[in-house]
This record gives structure tokens, sequence and C-alpha cells, in this order.
């Protein structure tokens, strides 16, 4: 009998008394453990009856609810693999995601079922999941359905996910995660930052994101804990709730708006454990002003999609601004000098590999990018740049590819620039991320126009909003004569971020 190595396995070999909390949802509904094990199992035997088998994907397109995070976890007891969408992602962007992956099922809104069904195989189900999970057509079914389901077994290198991402070129690539990967990297995090069955998590990050679905909701299912499992980032729930939480992780945007607040004082969260900072840069002055201000030193940790976590601050121990800590046991990560791959020493800056169980399968149907993206040893490369010091704690000193980060969210420059390209009166555009007090980097457009199309930064920016979800879309255009250009005709992306700050 093959052994389950199965991500629902571990969760079940460590969850606590079925009787203890789970999540508390902003409308006051609490699930127990023992909730979750029944709800999960009716809605695996739902997803089993639409016809979902293991290896299958299932492709989640719905906003945050307690109901949508039973889904992931009914998911994983069905063998399935799990392809959360961003629910900003317009109809045009979902179209790709589901070509590529070719769901069997797939769950969206129940007003976008209609629309959905038009983009996929008549022998692909479409099931309804309402913003506030209480409705829909995956809901109804499943409540008719027993409250035990025999979980399929999985080995570890099987696929438990696949989360979409790109660089800076091309489609989105769908990131193939195992089993062990996610097992691997929620039973570390569980022990370095101490998690317990006593711990609640302070939950208002999405869940479509690898931050909030495995390295938040992992985690405190690997310790037995609880979560306050909030829609979205609001100040005055986070307040609301802040009381009756243990550990909060957040983007650095949710710290510097919690700063921005005359709520936050040393009483106020002189009962946390830990605040967590992850998926974009802290700023050196956001982690002192807080330290300043709560007595807290926030753990800033690094990982990504390919990744999962890859490194951290301690937990005992200095918390260094300006650092994301050290490499998690088990995780090997060294600095090389571009594509040569000859590793540097200490304090030479250069690109980021990394090695461990953490690290994905590969892109999901392009064996020719999985093959570039490792070194023949199986280091990952990372694209990143980044210098380990003199003390071993390892430094991100910016990305070998124009990546955008706002909001702790991804932005491919490519993707938005064909879409730029595309609006009558753009002859050429380039898209840069610039400093922003509370997103971290916003979005800008720089954009030479057709000599014969009038075009201003309203109408661009308005012709976008239907091709782009919104956090994609540039916040800032700036019109230029002509894009700058080595040699080879690249834009040299580095000395329009020089021009636009002097703006």
């Amino acid at each position: 009998m093959i052994q389950d190595e199965s991500l629902f396995a571990v969760i079940r070999s460590a969850a606590p008394d079925h009787r203890k909390t789970f999540l508390k949802a902003l409308d006051g509904r609490v699930l127990t453990h023992g909730d979750m094990f029944a709800r999960t199992a009716q809605i695996a035997n739902c997803l089993r009856a639409s016809g979902l088998r293991a290896g299958d994907r299932l492709a989640v397109q719905v906003e945050k609810s307690s109901e949508a995070l039973l889904v992931y976890l009914a998911c994983l007891r069905t063998g399935a693999i799990y392809l959360p969408l961003n629910p900003a992602y317009t109809l045009a962007e979902v179209e790709y995601f589901l070509a590529d992956a070719t769901p069997s099922c797939v769950v969206v809104r129940p007003e976008n079922e209609t629309s959905v069904r038009a983009l996929v195989p008549e022998t692909t189900t479409v099931l309804g999941l309402s913003d506030d999970g209480r409705t829909g057509s995956l809901i109804e079914q499943s409540y008719a359905m027993p409250i035990e389901f025999d979980d399929i077994s999985r080995e570890a290198d099987d696929l438990a996910a696949i989360l979409y991402t790109s660089g800076t070129t091309g489609r989105s690539k769908g990131t193939m995660l195992t089993q062990r990967n996610l097992v691997s990297n929620a039973l570390t995090l569980r022990e370095l930052w101490r998690f317990t069955e006593r711990d609640v998590l302070l939950h208002a990050l999405p869940i479509f994101h690898t931050h909030g679905l495995f390295t938040a909701t992992n985690t405190v299912l690997m310790a037995g804990a609880a979560m306050n499992f909030l829609p979205r980032f609001d100040a005055d729930q986070i307040f609301a709730y802040l009381g009756e939480s243990t550990v909060m992780m957040g983007v650095p945007t949710f710290y510097t708006r919690l700063l921005a607040d005359p709520r936050l004082t040393r009483d106020a969260v002189a009962h946390m454990r830990v605040f967590i900072s992850g998926s974009a840069p802290l700023r050196e002055e956001t982690h002192s002003t807080w330290l300043a201000r709560t007595d807290h030193v926030i753990l800033e940790r690094y990982g990504m999609t390919e990744t999962n976590m890859i490194t951290s601050n301690p937990y005992v121990g200095e918390r260094r601004a300006g650092t994301v800590g050290f490499p998690l046991p088990g995780v090997e990560l060294r600095i090389v000098e571009g594509d040569a791959g000859a590793s540097l020493p200490a304090g030479e800056i250069g690109v980021i590999e990394v090695r461990g169980p953490n690290v994905c399968k590969g892109y999901w149907k392009k064996p020719e990018q999985t093959v570039e993206s490792f070194r023949d040893d199986g280091f990952f490369i990372t694209g990143d740049l980044g210098m380990i010091d003199a003390q071993g704690y390892v430094q991100i000193v910016g990305r070998a590819k124009d990546l955008v980060i706002s909001g702790g969210l991804n932005v491919y420059p490519r993707e938005v620039e064909i879409e730029i390209d595309a609006v009558p009166g753009v002859l050429e555009s380039a898209v840069i991320g610039l400093p922003h007090p509370d997103l971290g980097e916003a979005v800008t457009a720089v954009v030479v126009r057709q000599s014969d199309i009038s075009i201003n930064e309203t109408e661009l920016i308005a012709a976008l909003a239907g091709r782009l979800a919104k956090f994609k879309q540039p916040k800032r255009v700036i019109f230029v004569d002509a894009l700058p250009r080595n040699t080879m005709g690249k834009v040299q992306k580095n000395k329009l971020r020089e021009y636009c700050r002097t703006l």
C-alpha cells in the first residue's frame, strides 16, 4: 500500500481537539476543527460527484470567504490539483489560464458561471460560490453530501497546486507545487516561528496567493491553531480583532497603513507574539518606526511562488532591518555571478539560487522554461539579486527582472505593456515601478504617442479598465518623445526610472 504523504494527511495528524476553534469570520461565524473536517468532506464529495478526480485541476476564481478556504482543503482531500485565480482578473485574463491548465472543474461567482461556461469544453463542470460563501450551486449541492470522505492518498512528488506566475516577458507560467513542497515548508515555519495550538492568526491576506494560502493557512493548520479570518485588509477590522489575536502576517502596505493610524499604540499590541512581513521589501524606515511605536520588531522573511519560503529573520535573535534573515533549515542558498553560475563570497552581489524540498517541480507544460530555471545541480535560479553579509544575513538588493511589486502583488511589465500598446494612439510603452509610500511600488507607464492620434493619461487608463485587473493598471502615465535604448535596441528601464524620479 502506498504511504499517504499528502498535505492533508499531515494536517489531519496535527489536528487538535475537534471542538477547538479553527476559524472565526467577520460575520461572527465560527468553525471548529471538527466543522472543517465535516464541511470539507461534503465539498469533496460534491467535487467528486462533479467528475473531479485525482490529478485533475480545480480552478477557483472567487472572493475570499470561509467556504472558499474550505474548497482548497476539500480539493486536497480529493487528490486533485488546486488552481487559485485572482478574483480581480478579467474574463479575458481568465481565458488564458483555463486554456492552459484545462481544469475539469471551475468554481466562480454565480454571476460569472454563464460567461465561464462559454470558455471551457462541455465536459468541464462549472460551479458557483457567492462572495460571502453562503450561496451558489457548489454550496447548495454540498449540503446534501455525506460528512465523511475517504481521502485520496498522494505521494510526496504528486502535485498539490499550480500557481500562475510569470517573468517580464511572455505568458504566465504555472508553477507546479508538490505535496512535499507544501508540507516541508509549513512544518519548518511552524517550528521556526513557534506556532502552537494557543496561537490565533490575524488573517487579512488574499488566498489566491502563496502568502495567504500556503504560508499563513498551512502553518496554522500544522499547529492546530486558529484564525481570525478577514476578507481583506481594513484598519477598522484589524483593530477590532487585534485584541483576540497573537500573530499577524502581512505585506509592507499593511504596516505602513497601520502606522498612519493613531490607534496603533504599545498597549494595543502588547499581547501580540509576533508580526511577520513578506511578499515585498520592507523599508528600513517602516521597520524602525514600527519598533519605536510598538516595541515590536517586525519579522521579515523572503519567498517566491516557485520556492515557498526561502529565508526568515530569527524568532529569537536579531531581526535585522534591510535583510530577510537566514536560509530556512533544509534550504540551501547561494549567490552566483550571473549566467556563469560561479559562487560569490560574502558581501558580493549576485543572483540568488536555492535548493531544497521547498522548491517547485517546474512549470506546467513548459519543459524548456523549467530546464532554463534550474542549474544542473538542482539549484533554482530566482532571478533576484542579493548578497549574504558577514553574519550570514541575506539581503535582497534588487531584481534581475523588472518585476513590479505593488501592494504585495506581482505585476509583470510585459503583460501590461502588451495591453497599453494595443490602445489607439500609443506607439510604444515601457512599464516600471516607482517608489510609493503606501503600495511600495506604483505601476508607472512611460508612453510614446503616435504622431497622428492624441491621447491623455485619463483616456489611456480608462482604456485598460476592461483588460487588466485594477492592481495592474498604471497609477501614473508619463509621456515621452522616445524610449531610451541600448545598442541592441533594448529599452533601458534603469534610465527611465532615473528620469521619472526627477519629475
